[in-house]
């Protein structure tokens, strides 16, 4: 995470920090894992593929990434996702006066590196890792996560949304199936970068998928508003897309194969 290599996303900026809020009833729960607060999405069939949803500055308790997280669940996926904000996610700050959000941005970096570790190998713990295929999504604030696991062996693939924090070194680095899920309009990850993100990943001979969405910006595929025909599409494709993503690279050896085809026909 410290490496000098050039900059393939910066840092979030105002558009991380905006919003529309979704409407809907979450279904999830509440859960500790290693210690640090978790939503769970449970699925109806006992399927064992678990996406882990590392999310935006907003958290895995707003109630957009709780409604995006049910939707993956809905997928057959059970689906965890980490408070590394430990109950102080951005919108606590709402209003308030002086806020120093550099700051609250640095802590929630470090704390997001401290818990992280242990609360991976508390999942593993938890739900095992022989016969489950695990995959990982990470939007804005969390894409970074990702990409440290898809330089592993933990993942069968991995995705990220409008991402921040990235630079070329995460990208030599990955050993797994990657999908970007993009804005066109992006500051943070403009079509330049876009653009040598793929070159690296074309020198890889990466599995890579890019897909880029016109006339949405950073955001969208949570913070999006859902009135705006193109932003609510946008949205609903990029999370189809991870899902199908996801599907393709679950381990065959397990016979989750089979239980995927044989839930898409209940």
């Amino acid at each position: 995470m410290q490496s000098q290599s050039p900059v393939i996303a910066g840092p979030p900026s105002d558009c991380c920090f905006t919003t529309v809020q979704h409407a809907g009833t979450p279904v999830g729960q509440t859960i500790t894992i290693a210690g640090v607060s978790t939503y769970v999405s449970t699925p109806n069939a006992n399927l064992k593929k678990i996406i882990l949803f590392f999310p935006d500055v907003y958290g895995p308790f707003y109630i957009n990434n709780q409604l995006l997280q049910n939707s993956f669940a809905a997928n057959g996926y059970l689906v965890l996702g980490v408070d590394y904000f430990l109950g102080d996610p951005v919108q606590n700050h709402d209003g308030e006066q002086g806020f120093d959000r550099p700051a609250w941005f640095a802590k929630a970096r470090e704390n997001a590196a401290d818990v992280l570790p242990g609360w991976v190998e508390g999942v593993k713990q938890k739900y095992g890792v022989h016969g489950i295929s695990y995959s990982a999504v990470g939007y804005c604030f969390g894409a970074p996560y990702v990409f440290e696991l898809l330089n592993g062996d933990m993942l069968s693939a991995g995705a990220v949304a409008h991402p921040t924090l990235i630079n070329e070194d995460h990208l030599y680095k990955i050993q797994k199936p990657l999908l970007l899920s993009c804005a066109e309009i992006d500051h943070t990850f403009p079509l330049d970068k876009r653009r040598r993100a793929e070159d690296i990943l074309i020198e890889r001979k990466a599995n890579y998928h890019f897909q880029v969405f016109s006339g949405v910006a950073h955001g969208f595929a949570i913070r999006g508003d859902p009135s705006v025909e193109n932003t609510r599409w946008a949205k609903e494709q990029s999370a189809k897309s991870i899902v199908e993503w996801f599907d393709r690279f679950i381990m065959r050896h397990s016979g989750l194969m089979v239980d995927v085809i044989m839930s898409r026909l209940i």
